[in-house]
């Protein structure tokens, strides 16, 4: 028998009383939960995509690829219980205790087993009667997507359980206030503003924003506080605002802010630790250093922010925060400039970035962040650029970074990019969801994640994907402009016509800013087609035409706007130049794709999946 890992959401439940409802009436007690299964939770579990993994008297064990569809399930066998459970007596009624965790297990034949199961279950057995209890990495990976509240416990230290378990209820019925924010949450709440760049020369923000990154990097992986994402947290750069403004906006109780002086050999770092609510300052300090100490500064920094929340530092997270990257200042320079170019997100600049970490490892050929970095650039020029790269040098790169650092989230989206284009796809998922779990603020994991989910035809979980990437950086275009023809294919109406006015707002502006980028034009052609304003859109689909004429992805949507627009013969014109690059993906993207629905009956369809069998695409 082979046995294999894999990370996945693994639910725990069994029902409460069971032995004492089984000593009143055993047979009654059986038929009540045989007909539950096959009325209600059978289903709900299929609905999720969910697996029994096994059965017992009085409860189950199931497995979920998805952790949102793990919560959700649980949520929605919860609340029908609680409706059947109101129409009965007290004694007819029964109860479940649900348990969630999102953990590493072994699998065997049609069993798994671990850590990973173990903890679900201990989890389980301290949910309340009729109630969902599921670990912190849980948590973090829902986020906001299934509009639910949540109850933090503290951590659990479990029986046979090396490390002690941050453990929340779900809340079934949402609280009286709107919305929790996190500053109504137990822990101490947090946003790093980007840091004033003072070196007098615009060409050194890239080393400010790098230095406010890795703090919030450092603070985000203390799990007894919450961190606000980097690009929510960048949303106010260059923004003149006050922090109470900040606090009531972001929901957060504290703000970090501080400037970066670079001259030379020499660094002047300062920072304050203010309190929202008043404007106070909690705690300020200035560091004078060689330009060498940058690491140091920023661990104290992160080590000053902990100790004035008074948040207690788990042993692995003491070890996490003070491990430094690279010892190398240079190359640390380096990979931050690759990191600055990354972040803007188009061919040109993820070119630039692949350089600038080619330039990283050569000062320090073992920095793993720098393999990575090199490794997302490979994915998104592959995926989204078509760039004529293999996917054996993808998987090179991300396996030297991970064997560098295991934990490093964008080196397991990469891998999944690669494994993906090689129709490995049941790994690549497992890539894909080690990668936003492993940082579930981060754009590039989400968003990397989503193409390639939708090949596969899953729609639901890619539109998840960007759902969360939007959230994480609500300034991108891509996101909601690639959920559009996919909230349609779901029937979610009013998703789309959201979708399509974000779009519209988010792409302008990078017109303005990217003035040799087709794509943000042919974006915002189809998110106004969705919108009904067709004239708006062929003056946009001709800008697009006027910047590029050769990139496939480019011309792949320009054949979208002639179908919407009902005009086959260009839209194929396109798309058989499209497939020229043999890329196997087309083939998954034209059969699933929405905005295509418009030319499926032409003779020429039927010929273009021809074309895409015969060369392999």
């Amino acid at each position: 028998m082979v046995t294999q890992r894999r990370l996945t959401a693994i639910l725990a439940a069994d029902m409460v009383g069971y032995s004492r409802q089984m000593g009143a009436d055993e047979a009654g007690t059986l038929a009540a939960l045989k007909s539950l299964r096959s009325d209600l939770i059978d289903n709900k579990i299929a609905d999720n995509h969910g697996r029994i993994v096994k059965l017992t008297g009085d409860g189950m064990l199931v497995e979920f690829s998805s952790v949102v569809h793990a919560v959700a399930c649980a949520v929605e066998i919860q609340r029908a219980m609680r409706n059947r459970n109101s129409e009965m007596t007290p004694d007819n009624c029964i109860e479940f205790r649900i348990g969630i965790n999102l953990g590493d297990v072994i699998v065997e034949g049609d069993d798994i087993y671990g850590d990973g199961v173990n903890v679900a279950v201990r989890i389980e057995s301290i949910a309340e009667p009729g109630g969902i209890a599921i670990s912190s990495s849980v948590r973090d990976h829902v986020g906001n997507r299934l509009d639910l509240h949540f109850e933090d416990r503290g951590e659990q230290q479990f029986k046979n359980i090396d490390k002690p378990t941050r453990v929340y209820n779900v809340l079934l019925e949402k609280p009286e206030m709107t919305r929790m924010t996190a500053a109504e949450e137990k822990r101490p709440s947090i946003a790093v503003l980007p840091f004033t760049n003072m070196s007098g020369d615009p060409e050194q923000e890239y080393f400010s924003d790098g230095i406010t990154e890795d703090i919030i990097t450092d603070l985000s992986k203390v799990s007894g506080l919450f961190v606000v994402a980097r690009h929510t947290a960048f949303t106010y750069k260059g923004k003149p605002v006050k922090v109470q403004q900040v606090g009531h906006e972001l929901g957060v109780r504290y703000v970090l802010e501080g400037s970066v002086r670079k001259a030379g050999s020499r660094v002047r770092v300062t920072g304050q630790l203010i309190n929202c609510s008043d404007g106070g300052h909690i705690w300020a300090e200035r560091f004078d250093r060689d330009l060498t100490d940058i690491f140091a500064i920023q661990d104290e920094i992160t080590h000053a922010i902990v100790d004035q929340l008074k948040v207690q530092l788990l042993p692995q997270e003491k070890e996490s925060i003070g491990r430094a990257t690279t010892g190398n200042v240079e190359a640390y320079t380096f990979y931050l400039r690759g990191r600055d170019f990354l972040y803007r997100h188009s061919k040109r600049y993820y070119e630039l970035a692949r350089r600038m970490f080619t330039k990283a490892l050569e000062l320090d050929p073992n920095y793993g962040h720098a393999y990575a970095g090199i490794a997302v650039c490979d994915g998104f020029l592959f995926m989204h650029c078509q760039a004529d790269l293999s996917v054996e040098g993808i998987l090179e790169m991300a396996d030297k970074a991970l064997a560098l650092e295991s934990d490093l989230a964008i080196a397991h989206t990469a891998r999944g990019v690669a494994l993906s284009a090689a129709r490995r796809f049941e790994e690549a998922n497992e890539e894909f969801e080690k990668g936003v779990t492993l940082d579930p603020n981060s754009f590039e994991a989400h968003f990397l994640s989503a193409r390639p989910t939708f090949m596969q035809g899953k729609i639901a979980r890619a539109v998840e994907f960007l759902e969360r990437a939007a959230e994480i950086n609500p300034a991108d275009y891509k996101p909601p402009a690639l959920a559009i023809h996919m909230y349609r294919s779901l029937g979610r109406e009013s998703d789309c016509k959201a979708a399509a006015r974000k779009t519209v707002e988010l792409a302008e502006p990078e017109l303005v800013s990217n003035p040799e980028d087709p794509r943000p034009a042919v974006a915002g052609a189809l998110a106004l087609l969705e919108l009904g304003e067709k004239d708006r859109a062929k003056d946009w689909m001709t800008r697009a035409q006027a910047i590029e004429n050769e990139d496939p992805v480019a011309l792949y949507n320009l054949a979208c706007i002639y179908s919407h627009l009902g005009e086959p013969e260009p839209a194929f014109d396109l798309l058989e130049r499209v497939i020229g690059n043999k890329r196997r993906m087309w083939k998954d993207w034209i059969e699933n794709d929405s905005d295509l629905d418009g030319i499926r009956n032409h003779p020429r369809y039927q010929k273009l999946l021809k074309q895409l069998e015969m060369t392999k695409c």
